[in-house]
């Protein structure tokens, strides 16, 4: 784990680089019907929610690429946790979705290959209400509290654990977190963060526990240098707008290219209408 690529990192909004030839990430087959059961376990450093590969990243890679699972990084009730941090800040959890590129046959294949893996990841944040999507997952937690212990869970709409704009996003080459660590990574992380009442996310950071039977917390990795690597961004990052709480638990965070345009066209009407008066 001691490349020259790895992750997570801090993203720094003011050296990120606007990439126009970023496109919105489309998604197929996320939306599970609750007959098809699904594998949720505690693994001793994190729940994992295994994944069928009907799920897959369709838009916004040059390949495709599988679903194979997701999994979660949290810190304690009264400290974030998160992996990536955003201008140092770090979120109280996040969640990857773990994919791999179909022109390799397998996921153990694919981890190997520079372009073999593509996570998508999303922050997440303390709400005014309890999100439903992400319910599907930790009212179950009580049955897999001890490490290595699974249960089967109805499947549901995987979507609504990402937030709904997934145009807006952070892309660099990474590694997966955890060891063997990997450089094979595409990462994408959005910008618009997840919100999760209270209650959820004191029940994500106090149900597990690990090898050691002690609670399982802050079971993520400090950021890594950059070693010169790119952040590519899909929108303007110069300004920062207010954050907005829009309903179905879903935080338009900090940046947008909307917020450039308003400003460009209000100044712009300004001085027409001075020089018609003049």
């Amino acid at each position: 784990c001691a490349g020259s690529m790895q992750s997570p990192i801090n993203i720094d909004t003011d050296k990120t680089i606007f990439s126009p030839h970023l496109r919105p990430i489309q998604l197929s087959g996320y939306s599970l019907p609750a007959y098809e059961k699904l594998k949720l376990k505690n693994n001793g450093h994190t729940v994992q929610l295994d994944l069928p590969e009907s799920l897959a990243i369709t838009g916004g890679y040059a390949q495709q690429y599988r679903a194979v699972q997701l999994h979660l990084h949290w810190g304690t009730p009264s400290g974030p946790g998160s992996e990536h941090t955003v201008n140092r800040h770090r979120f109280a959890a996040e969640i990857h979705v773990v994919h791999y590129n179909t022109k390799y046959n397998s996921f153990q294949m694919a981890m190997l290959q520079p372009d073999g893996l593509a996570v998508l990841g999303a922050f997440l944040e303390v709400g005014p209400r309890e999100n439903p999507y992400y319910q599907e997952i930790l009212e179950h937690l009580y049955e897999i509290q001890t490490e290595g212990k699974e249960v089967l869970v109805p499947g549901f709409n995987i979507a609504g654990l990402l937030p709904a704009n997934l145009k807006l996003y952070f892309h660099y080459n990474g590694s997966l977190t955890t060891p063997p660590c990997f450089q094979s990574v595409k990462w994408t992380v959005f910008n618009q963060t997840m919100l999760l009442s209270r209650e959820q996310m004191s029940m994500l950071a106090m149900s597990l526990k690990n090898d050691d039977s002690k609670t399982l917390q802050n079971n993520y990795r400090p950021v890594q240098d950059l070693h010169g690597r790119r952040v590519l961004a899909s929108f303007q990052t110069t300004l920062i707008s207010t954050k907005q709480l829009p309903a179905e638990g879903h935080s338009s965070s900090s940046f947008h290219a909307g917020d450039v345009l308003a400003v460009f066209f209000g100044v712009l009407f300004a001085i027409t209408a001075l020089a018609f008066l003049l």
